[in-house]
């Protein structure tokens, strides 16, 4: 019975989704691991080619509630001093009733603003394809009170057309002072398209406003900075979201010793503590690993099956000597 009435909650959630405007973007909390997703302006921030995989796996417990892949690759353009990507990534809802793909393209313009000071701009446009499967949905009167059997048969009325597509466009900028400090922002969904499936009530994507930053606290040498790569490093970090009426903070901090990260954060919904984050990750040669589990903090609790975030990462050079980067990358986390 717990399984059909969070079922019910999953349908319900859906369907707000495809009214008016409730609708919010796949969210992972290795949110550095998935950098153009989290801002445009990081494309190619980095003095290397890179190609990165996420997965998200959120409610595993509930018959795989929403599923989340990534895809990207991005790579630094040196002699325009630019960043160009792509990226894919795919999101199921409710064990298949909502997917949605989006495909996207970005570019981003590196600038030197001092020896010491460096800034990047991104834009983003992205594809964006959504296909609703109504049989997967399970409406309030298809379940018996008494017994939790559900009906095949619902009052419910599917919209005409059970596939959507539409164009979305973003930007970011991200400024950093040599491997001390970083900070961006990013605006997503910046002309609000719509994303509802039924035409009789508009429901439009609502603009997403992005603000992170942190520091490098160099616990071996003392000071700000990254210095030597088997330094101890502790990297305090903050995640702000707005997205219509949703707002969500992460606080915490990744404590790296090569070629050994780990890290901890409080995601919190403002309303209520949504979840404790814990990761671990490696980094070999080119290569980057991650793990990341979240606890739930919700009236939900555990019951769900918290969320499992796995990503992978490889960054590589298709350049030597003098051809390298003539600016400096941004020194924001890679996890």
């Amino acid at each position: 019975m717990y399984k059909v009435l969070i079922k019910l909650i999953i349908t319900t959630t859906l369907l707000m989704g495809l009214g008016k405007s409730y609708a919010q973007d796949p969210n992972f909390s290795q949110f550095y691991a998935n950098p153009v997703y989290l801002n445009p302006a990081l494309t190619g921030a980095t003095e290397c080619g890179r190609i990165i995989l996420n997965y998200r796996n959120q409610w595993p417990s509930i018959s795989n509630a929403y599923v989340t892949y990534n895809a990207s690759y991005d790579q630094v353009i040196n002699g325009i001093n630019s960043g160009v990507g792509l990226s894919f990534v795919g999101d199921v809802e409710g064990d298949g009733a909502i997917n949605t793909n989006y495909i996207s393209g970005y570019y981003s313009y590196k600038l030197k603003i001092s020896e010491s000071v460096m800034l990047s701009a991104g834009f983003q446009g992205t594809y964006v394809q959504q296909k609703l499967n109504w049989d997967q949905l399970v409406f309030g009167d298809q379940i018996d009170p008494g017994t939790g059997n559900i009906s095949p048969i619902s009052s419910e009325t599917p919209p005409e057309n059970l596939d959507k597509s539409f164009v979305d466009f973003s930007t970011g900028m991200v400024i950093g002072y040599l491997d001390k400090f970083f900070g961006g922002v990013a605006v997503h969904h910046l002309t609000e398209p719509n994303d509802g499936f039924y035409k009789e009530t508009g429901s439009n994507l609502p603009m997403k406003i992005t603000v992170h930053g942190g520091t490098n606290l160099n616990l071996s040498q003392g000071g700000t900075g990254e210095g030597f790569g088997e330094d101890l490093i502790l990297s305090p970090n903050l995640l702000y979201q707005q997205q219509d009426k949703f707002h969500q903070l992460n606080v915490g901090a990744y404590v790296k010793k090569y070629p050994f990260v780990g890290g901890v954060w409080l995601r919190h919904n403002f309303e209520n503590a949504d979840a404790a984050i814990a990761l671990i990750g490696i980094t070999y040669n080119n290569y980057r690993i991650g793990y990341s589990y979240d606890f739930s903090l919700s009236k939900l609790s555990n019951r769900s099956g918290g969320a499992h975030e796995i990503s992978f990462a490889w960054q590589f050079c298709v350049y030597k000597g003098e051809n390298r980067r003539k600016i400096r990358a941004i020194k924001a986390p890679t996890f």
